[in-house]
């Protein structure tokens, strides 16, 4: 009898052994996500996501939080200044990023994106863009280049083709106005797309290396080139190359105008076809009269016409993020599950490696061949600098286009900024 009893204690304490061996419950956790794709399709798009991934993880509750643009960068900046971002948010990497991992209110993600070879799915220079000082903070999803989108039937109409340089631009939008026709859409009330034209302008007539001398305090924004660029957007503003109202005009006004055949063109990112396509009624946008073109070369610049001014969009880590946001960013940069976001309403140029096939679109393919070709790449103004410098640079460009700054201390704006910032 002993014997049984002592056989049975034995069973019940490697039973109770391996009971407490076994799976342990994880705890419940909850990520903060946040982005500013407000249309309902991109929305869709992201919540698709975010729901396969929480059936994969019960224990994982996904909080999105989806805001418009600007309102987006100043909850940002708030949550930021209160020392609790949000777990994971849209971010263009580069100054803001930077300025951001810098004041330590980013998570550094490098040795956990390593683990199982994530970081060798995406390429090095979209990474690049999310790295600070050799670590990483942010994944990068989409990196294209901005570019002139057009109709093409009402360029054929009014004998034009392509601009290869500055001054045919110039007359295109001369021979635009005297057939009636809007040249340019611009929604200046937003800022950031304005920035777009002296972005590339200081692009083509400074170059890449006066840029450079200029971020690395070589070279002054009051210097030469950078005033060119100014007035070479005050000779569109003048013009007149803009629709009538364009200074209290949104970015959706702008998409708006040129998707519904009211003005003949817009300068604008990757993302411009399926903003278009929201604008019409029939969701098609221009359809097949929507071309792609590079931003013309200006005469006499110091850059090449096969620069590129632009960026991408990705996701950073806020400085509390739990492990459970890194595991979500694995889920949605795998290839099966990029492919299914790839074939979403949301348009972009994929970052992760062996994926190219996937562009058939000819516009779309035309901004990832700019983009692969680039000798120069240069973030967006507003997001390459720190956010005082960035907004100074915002300014600056309205300054030019509500005709209340000359070129000269537009400029000057800029590097005021840019001293402070010291």
């Amino acid at each position: 009898m002993v014997k049984k009893i002592l056989l049975i204690l034995s069973v019940l304490a490697i039973v109770t052994v391996m009971i407490g061996c076994g799976p342990k419950e994880k705890k419940d956790v909850t990520v903060t996500f946040w982005h500013l794709d407000t249309q309902d399709d991109f929305k869709a798009a992201w919540q698709a996501q975010v729901d396969e991934f929480m059936a994969l993880n019960p224990h994982v509750k996904i909080e999105i939080t989806v805001l418009e643009n600007e309102a987006f960068k100043q909850k940002v900046a708030t949550m930021m200044q209160s020392g609790n971002p949000p777990d994971l948010f849209r971010s263009w990497g580069g100054g803001v990023m930077n300025q951001y991992a810098e004041a330590g209110l980013l998570r550094d993600v490098t040795k956990e994106l390593k683990k199982g070879g994530f970081s060798d799915t995406i390429g090095a220079g979209p990474l690049g863009v999310y790295s600070y000082k050799g670590k990483v903070y942010g994944i990068p999803y989409n990196m294209g280049a901005v570019g002139i989108w057009y109709n093409k039937k009402m360029f054929a109409d009014n004998g034009l083709s392509e601009f290869k340089t500055w001054n045919e631009l110039i007359e295109g939008c001369k021979k635009l106005k005297a057939a009636g026709i809007t040249p340019i859409a611009l929604g200046e009330q937003d800022k950031w797309p304005g920035h777009f034209w002296f972005g590339y302008l200081a692009v083509r007539i400074a170059g890449g290396e006066a840029i450079q001398k200029a971020y690395a305090r070589e070279g002054k924004f009051t210097d030469a080139p950078f005033v060119e660029a100014f007035v070479k957007l005050k000779e569109l503003v003048d013009l007149g190359a803009f629709q009538k109202g364009f200074l209290g005009a949104t970015y959706n006004d702008q998409a708006s105008l040129t998707a519904n055949r009211k003005a003949a063109m817009e300068l604008m990112g990757q993302w411009a076809p399926s903003v278009q396509e929201q604008q019409t009624k029939d969701k098609k946008g221009l359809g097949s009269d929507l071309g792609f073109m590079a931003f013309p070369a200006v005469e006499g610049g110091a850059g090449d016409i096969t620069d590129v001014f632009g960026g991408g969009d990705g996701f950073a880590f806020g400085v509390n993020a739990p492990d459970e946001a890194i595991d979500f960013m694995k889920f949605l940069m795998s290839k099966e599950q990029y492919k299914k976001l790839y074939d979403s309403p949301i348009s972009f140029i994929p970052t992760v490696k062996g994926t190219s096939e996937w562009v058939q679109d000819p516009n779309m393919k035309a901004v990832a061949d700019a983009t692969s070709k680039a000798g120069f790449y240069q973030l967006y103004f507003d997001q390459a600098f720190p956010p005082a410098v960035g907004g100074a640079i915002l300014d600056a460009v309205q300054g030019i286009c509500a005709g209340t700054k000359t070129p000269e201390e537009a400029a000057g704006i800029i590097q005021k900024a840019w001293d402070e910032e010291k």
